[in-house]
């Protein structure tokens, strides 16, 4: 997911929300996301352990590339270019289930 589509989605969000809803929808989203360059920096460090893959929820790809110890130092390299976009779209399926239930909280307030 580019980054300009990724930032444009949650402010179109955003923006379709009430000043009360909006407040709590930014506040939930910054505690919940992780940070796409803190993941690069994961990878970067610790990336042939996985640890950048389990902190994004992969934990399957997390434990192959621990038993490979990063693929021998490829897949390592691979993600570099991968891990952003793998964290904004895990950011974006939580943003939307964050969404979802603020929305449907408000319309059992109106109901």
């Amino acid at each position: 997911m580019n980054r300009f589509i990724y930032e444009a989605e949650l402010m179109e969000m955003a923006a379709a929300l009430s000043d009360s809803e909006r407040d709590r929808f930014i506040s939930l989203v910054q505690a919940e996301t992780q940070n796409p360059l803190v993941n690069f920096g994961w990878n970067m460090w610790l990336g042939f352990l996985g640890i950048d893959r389990f902190i994004v929820g992969d934990i399957l790809a997390g434990f192959l590339k621990l038993i490979t110890l990063g693929g021998f130092g490829i897949w390592v390299i691979i993600d570099c270019f991968l891990i952003g976009n793998r964290t904004r779209v895990k950011n974006m399926e939580k943003i939307h289930y964050i969404y979802d239930s603020i929305v449907k909280r408000s319309a059992f307030r109106e109901d």
